[in-house]
C-alpha cells in the first residue's frame, strides 16, 4: 500500500486504518486534479463524517475550498480551524491558515510557512509539498523558489515510497510561475514515468507549449490526454483555450460543452465555464451558464463575472450596476486593475449614448483614467485600447457584417475559418477589406493578423491606417505608436516612409495636449522623411 499520502497525524492513531480510507483521500486528491470540485468536496465531508477527529480531513476539505477556480476564503478558513480543534499541533491545518492568508495579499504569511515547515523538523513529505503547493496556489501572491525549495524536499521525502506524481507536477508548476519553461517541462517528465493518469500530465504540457506559443506541439500532448483519457475535464478546457485562441469559435464552445459534461455541477466550476464562454465571444451561453448558479453561489465574484458578460451584450447601465456591487461586497484583497478596466470600458459605453455634454464629458474622463490603470498595471485580461475602439466605434462582427464585402472578400472569409492561422489568407482578407473601403473589417482584421503574429509591425501599422479612416484617431495613434515600437534595427531602411507618416500623425495628435512630444516627434518624421511637406509644415508651425 502507498502511503506516501499520509499526513502528520497522532501516535495513537498511527497509519491510515484501512486500504479504502487511504484510497479514499487519493480519490479526493484526483477529483481535484479533474476539477471535479464538488465530488473532492463531498469526498472529504464524507471522510469527516467517518472519523471527525482525523485533522488531516479537515486540511484537504479547506484546500479544496483554495485550489478552485475562485477560492472561497471563508469556507477554507472555517475547515482548518476545525481541524486545529481536532488536533491543535496538525501543520497541514497550520499551513491551511497561512495559505488563505496569502491569498488575501499578506505576504508575512510566507514566513509564516517557512515557520510551520522549520517547526516540522521537515519530516513529512506531504507537509513540505503541500509547503510547496500553498507558496504557487495564487496568481499575484507567491514565492516559486521558496517552494521549489519545499517541493524538491518532499520528493526527496518521499523516494522510498515511490513519488507521487503530483509531487513532480506541482514542481513543474512552480518552474512556470519562475518563467522556467525547460524546467518546468523536466519536471513534467518525471510526473509522467510516474502518474497512473497520464492525461493530467499532458495537459499541463500541452499548456506549457501554448504559453511558448509553440502550436503544434500544444495541441500534440492536449491530444494525447484525451486519447488516454476521454473523461478527463481540464484537457477539454485546455482545448477550447487553444481553439478561442486560434478564433475558432464554433469548436471551442464544443470543447467547453465537453468541458461542463466531464467535470462536474460545483457553482464554482460553472462560474468558469461561463467565464470561458464569455472569452470565446459566445454570450448566450456565458449568460445561460451564469444564471444556472448565480443563486447557488454566495461569492460576489459572480457580480463580476455578470458585469463582463452585460458588457459584451452591449448592456453598460445593467453592466455598472453589477460590478459596483461586486465592488462594494468583495474584499479588497480581491479588486484588480481589470475591474477599474472594466469601469472604463463601461464608462465609455454609456457615454457613447449620454445626450448631456457635461455627464458625457466626464464619463469618457472617466474611461481614460480607470483604463489607464488596467494598461499601467499591464492587465491583459481584455486588449483594452481594443476594446474601448469597440465601444466607441461600435465595431464588432455584425458592424462588419454590414459593410461593404466582394468576392473575393467572401472566399478569404471561408479559408480563414477553415484555418485560423493562415496568416496569408489574413493578410489578403485585411488587404481586401481596405481594398472596398470596410474599414470595420480591416481594422478587426488585422487585429487578428497582430494575435497570430505579435512582433510583425506593419499590421499595427495598416491597423492604424484602417482606424485613420474610420476616424477613430486616438486608436490609429495607438497603433502607429505600437508600429514604431516593434520596428527592428535592420527592417528601419525599408521601413522609412511608413515611419515618416507614423511619427507625423502622433505629432499631429499631440500638437495641442503636448506640443513638446510633438516637436520631437515631427523631427523624428523628418529624420525618416526629410521632404515630408506636411510635417514640414508642422514642424513650423510649432516652431513659431
Amino acid at each position: 500500500m502507498n502511503l506516501s499520502k499520509k499526513v502528520v497525524i497522532t501516535a495513537a492513531v498511527g497509519f491510515f486504518t484501512s486500504f479504502s480510507f487511504a484510497q479514499s483521500v487519493q480519490d479526493g486528491i484526483n477529483y481535484v486534479d479533474s476539477q471535479k470540485y464538488a465530488k473532492a468536496k463531498q469526498n472529504y465531508t464524507d471522510l469527516i463524517t467517518q472519523n471527525p477527529k482525523e485533522a488531516s480531513n479537515y486540511f484537504y476539505l479547506g484546500n479544496t475550498y483554495l485550489t478552485q477556480f475562485d477560492p472561497n476564503f471563508d469556507l477554507a478558513q472555517e475547515s482548518f480551524n476545525k481541524g486545529l480543534a481536532a488536533d491543535s499541533k496538525s501543520y497541514l491545518n497550520k499551513l491551511g491558515l497561512a495559505s488563505v492568508k496569502l491569498g488575501k495579499g499578506d505576504k508575512s504569511a510566507i514566513a509564516e510557512i517557512q515557520q510551520i515547515v522549520k517547526d516540522s523538523r521537515e519530516k513529512d513529505a506531504e507537509v513540505l509539498f503541500r509547503a510547496g503547493e500553498a507558496l504557487t496556489l495564487f496568481e499575484k501572491f507567491n514565492s516559486p523558489d521558496l517552494a521549489i525549495t519545499f517541493l524538491n524536499k518532499a520528493i526527496e521525502r518521499a523516494q522510498r515510497g515511490g513519488v507521487p506524481a503530483n509531487y513532480y507536477y506541482s514542481l513543474g508548476d512552480a518552474y512556470r510561475i519562475k518563467k522556467d519553461p525547460g524546467n518546468a517541462m523536466s519536471a513534467y517528465d518525471k510526473a509522467e514515468a510516474v502518474a497512473k493518469n497520464k492525461a493530467s500530465v499532458f495537459t499541463r504540457k500541452g499548456t506549457l507549449w501554448i504559453a511558448a506559443q509553440q502550436w503544434q506541439q500544444a495541441k500534440t500532448n492536449i491530444d494525447k490526454a484525451i486519447a488516454v483519457d476521454p473523461t478527463y475535464a481540464p484537457a477539454y478546457k485546455a482545448l477550447a483555450g487553444y481553439n478561442i485562441k486560434y478564433q475558432r469559435n464554433a469548436e471551442a464552445t464544443q470543447n467547453l460543452i465537453n468541458y461542463a459534461k466531464y467535470a462536474d455541477e460545483d457553482a464554482y466550476t460553472q462560474l468558469e465555464i461561463a467565464k470561458l464562454y464569455f472569452t470565446n465571444e459566445d454570450f448566450a451561453n456565458a449568460k445561460t451558464t451564469l444564471d444556472s448558479v448565480f443563486d447557488k453561489v454566495n461569492d460576489p465574484i459572480k457580480y463580476r463575472l455578470r458585469a463582463y458578460i452585460q458588457y459584451g451584450d452591449g448592456d453598460f447601465a445593467g453592466a455598472q450596476k453589477s460590478i459596483e456591487t461586486f465592488l462594494s461586497t468583495a474584499e479588497k484583497s480581491r479588486i484588480q486593475p481589470s475591474d477599474d478596466g472594466l469601469q472604463g470600458l463601461i464608462a465609455a459605453g454609456l457615454a457613447k449614448d449620454e445626450k448631456d455634454a457635461a455627464k458625457k464629458a466626464q464619463l469618457d474622463a472617466l474611461a481614460t483614467q480607470k483604463i489607464g490603470i488596467a494598461k499601467a498595471a499591464k492587465d491583459e485580461t481584455l486588449k483594452w485600447d481594443e476594446e474601448l475602439a469597440k465601444v466607441k466605434g461600435g465595431i464588432n462582427t455584425a458592424s462588419v457584417e454590414q459593410g461593404a464585402t466582394s468576392p473575393a472578400i467572401e472566399a478569404l472569409k471561408k479559408k480563414v475559418a477553415e484555418n485560423p492561422a493562415d496568416t496569408d489568407s489574413l493578410y489578403k482578407l485585411a488587404t481586401e477589406y481596405q481594398n472596398v473601403q470596410n474599414w470595420n473589417g480591416a481594422i478587426l482584421t488585422w487585429g487578428k493578423m497582430s494575435t497570430a503574429l505579435p512582433d510583425w509591425a506593419p499590421a499595427y501599422y495598416s491597423q492604424g491606417y484602417a482606424y485613420q479612416q474610420a476616424q477613430n484617431n486616438d486608436m490609429a495613434k495607438a497603433s502607429y505608436e505600437k508600429f514604431i515600437s516593434l520596428v527592428k534595427p535592420e527592417e528601419i531602411e525599408a521601413s522609412k516612409p511608413s515611419l515618416g507618416y507614423a511619427y507625423f500623425f502622433i505629432a499631429f495628435m499631440e500638437k495641442e495636449a503636448n506640443p513638446e512630444k510633438a516637436k520631437q516627434d515631427v523631427a523624428k518624421s523628418l529624420e525618416y522623411e526629410p521632404t515630408y511637406q506636411d510635417a514640414i509644415n508642422l514642424q513650423n508651425t510649432l516652431n513659431k
